[in-house]
């Protein structure tokens, strides 16, 4: 969403608002905005979220991964071939072990003696040590053969690197595809963020919606580069050794394959379970976040009314819940491990029995028992490698729901596909018949006009909740309204693209927004083209210059994150250079002057006055002694303009604005008395 002109002074950056006023508890926090403010919800309580659709999220998350389709392909083909060790390593291996048996056989008979004498001999003796001599090939007198052995062990560590070389960058190929494909996630969160109406910010806690952007985002880039490698490599070593196993022993692989069952209904059985838990855990994340954000911004109002303990306690309540969601979800999903691992330990177990018959009978070779026992590790290792990834993918796809929600959510209204440009605007601003609630069923505004002139100064008064600020947030079309029109210079706001409409104009607000920066970079926000000439002018005309120049490093004086190193005045004089630099035909301004003192007030009323001159001007104010020169007042109450007209002609007619005026003066007084 495009800022207002030069993007004065706003606190919630993406909305280009002011912040909800506090409404009740410690400062304020959590409570339900009133009808005339920003919104119809705080947003801070937010419900557990049910599990969600885990295919639906798989598939969309694999959606994501399209454009690396190639690279995936090559991952695929690479992983291929660096399963190659896990495939031939141990048949090689076992071809070695049948060579150093077989010498060491033929070394305990005499040479010229045949294998046939030789098995016929050790039946006088062991009938069972001949079966076994059989399923060798040994040549009586013959010892091992060295060089044939270490020609077998070369080529297996040959075999090995390169099968290494080829895992190095299926995981290198896979970290640029797991990184770009959440750049894009993130780009595309980023601008989402920006198309979404301000309404979203007001019905959803600040943290919440950072965790979506950054821990749920964070969760799917480590498990994109730490498994889907490796589910690749286990997949296609399944596949291979499952081949070798049938090859060596078809009767031992049927055996080795009832893993595969009984893996697969454990781990539905405990994945079910767990996901519902990941589900709970980043939401309780995302309430957590909120909460910490809400006290951190608030931390001194906090302490103003002495509710330390009960902020610590909120968060010790929240964190409490963190951690059962959390301890719930990797306790169930931890379990997928051991049981995975008692399973092949059974398959273990069974295949060395079984196998020692073999060999026993000289049905199979010690080698090739020792390779099939390498293969049935090796077989039951990808699953539980698989099986132990599905932890990861439970809570990948609790933050892929969250982050999919956020861009499923409901953008403002397009701009015109062919808007009209508003050029050189003169200010003049007419409101007619418009009707606005953020509730449906709660009554705000109805049938409200108004027609400012170019260059008039028109104040909005009236009590809290009457509407004022919502009136700004319909001129900004920070909010779009139900009913009516409000054109500019005779166009109507909706036939204009948001960013030409913001642009026409500057917002100064009550609540001073100042990044981390130096104090020239934050006045040239107003215009980002600015010359230092024009910036120093700015600062001049909004008597920020004398203040800036005592600082020891003057307009490259850096401002932390807060401000803290500006006293209330001094920023809001900064937002008023901002705007002055963005040179707008239409000022906003609300309760600007209402959190400095009376000194500093002077300052900041001479520098809004210089502003004002010849620009069309809105002026939202509690103090109704500051707005008595308006041009025109309208006073609100219940969402309509229940009186309008200058301050003397109000005051004559002794209506709403005159109790209005007077209760002021008789609250001076009461507390002077």
């Amino acid at each position: 969403m495009s800022g207002p002109a030069g993007g004065n002074t706003t606190t919630n950056g993406a909305s280009g608002r002011a912040p909800a006023r506090p409404a009740g508890g410690p400062g304020g926090f959590g409570g339900r905005r009133r009808g005339g403010g920003f919104g119809p919800m705080g947003g801070m309580a937010m419900p557990v979220e049910k599990p969600k659709n885990f295919r639906r999220a798989l598939r969309r998350l694999i959606g994501e991964l399209r454009p690396e389709r190639p690279r995936i392909l090559l991952v695929v083909g690479v992983a291929l071939l660096s399963t190659a060790g896990s495939v031939f390593g141990p048949k090689i291996l076992g071809n070695g072990i049948n060579q150093l048996m077989d010498g060491l056989v033929g070394k305990m008979f005499p040479l010229g003696m045949t294998q046939q004498q030789a098995v016929a001999q050790a039946q006088q003796s062991d009938p069972q040590v001949a079966s076994m001599l059989a399923g060798t090939n040994f040549t009586p007198g013959v010892g091992v053969n060295f060089a044939a052995l270490a020609s077998v062990l070369l080529g297996l560590l040959a075999l090995y690197l390169v099968a290494t070389f080829f895992t190095w960058v299926a995981w290198y190929t896979m970290a640029g595809v797991a990184q770009r494909t959440v750049y894009r996630l993130r780009r595309e969160v980023d601008q989402k963020l920006g198309r979404l109406p301000l309404k979203y910010f007001d019905t959803h806690a600040h943290g919440d919606t950072l965790s979506r952007v950054t821990n749920d985002i964070d969760n799917i880039a480590n498990t994109l580069q730490q498994s889907l490698t490796q589910i690749i490599t286990s997949f296609t070593t399944i596949i291979g050794v499952l081949a070798m196993m049938f090859w060596i022993s078809p009767m031992l692989a049927v055996i080795s394959l009832l893993v595969l069952p009984t893996a697969a209904v454990l781990t539905m059985l405990i994945a079910r379970q767990s996901q519902k838990q990941f589900t709970d855990q980043w939401t309780r994340t995302g309430v957590l976040n909120g909460q910490v954000e809400e006290s951190h911004t608030g931390h001194s109002i906090v302490k103003v009314f002495g509710h330390q303990e009960d902020a610590i306690r909120h968060f010790d309540e929240e964190n409490q819940l963190v951690y059962e969601a959390s301890f719930k979800a990797q306790f169930i999903s931890g379990l997928i491990m051991p049981v995975m691992t008692f399973v092949s330990n059974l398959n273990y177990v069974a295949i060395g029995v079984l196998g020692g018959i073999q060999v026993a009978t000289g049905r199979m070779s010690l080698g090739d028992v020792q390779a099939f026992i390498q293969y049935s590790r090796s077989f039951t290792q990808p699953i539980t490698q698989v099986a132990s990834i599905m932890n990861l993918l439970q809570s990948t796809m609790a933050s892929a729901e969250r982050v999919f929600e956020l861009l499923d959510e409901p953008e403002e209204i397009p701009d015109a596909v062919r808007p009209r440009v508003l050029e050189n605007a003169e200010g003049h601003v007419a409101v007619d018949d418009v009707a606005f609630r953020y509730e449906p069923e709660i009554p705000l505004i109805d049938d409200f006009n108004v027609d400012v002139r170019s260059g008039e100064v028109v104040a909005i008064v009236g009590p809290t909740g009457a509407g004022k600020t919502t009136v700004v947030n319909l001129l900004m079309r920070f909010y779009e309204i139900d009913t009516g029109s409000i054109k500019i210079d005779g166009i109507d706001s909706r036939q204009l693209t948001r960013d030409n409409l913001r642009h026409t104009f500057g917002m100064v607000l009550q609540d001073t927004w100042l990044f981390g920066g130096t104090i020239r970079e934050n006045i040239a926000y107003g215009r980002e083209d600015a010359t230092e000439d024009e910036i120093i002018a700015a600062a001049k005309a909004a008597h920020v210059d004398h203040f800036v120049r005592t600082m020891p490093q003057g307009y490259d004086t850096v401002i932390d994150d807060d401000a803290s190193n500006l006293s209330q005045g001094e920023k809001q004089l900064l937002t008023i250079a901002r705007a002055f630099l963005a040179d707008p035909q239409i000022l906003i301004l609300d309760e600007a002057t209402s959190s400095v003192d009376t000194r500093t007030e002077v300052l900041v009323q001479q520098a809004m006055a210089r502003l004002m001159k010849g620009r069309t001007a809105f002026v939202i104010a509690h103090r109704l002694s500051t707005i008595r020169h308006a041009d025109e007042i309208l006073v609100m109450n219940h969402g309509k303009i229940v009186e309008q007209g200058s301050h003397d002609e109000l005051m004559a007619s002794r209506g709403f604005y005159f109790d209005l005026y007077n209760s002021q003066f008789e609250e001076a007084i009461a507390e002077a008395v």
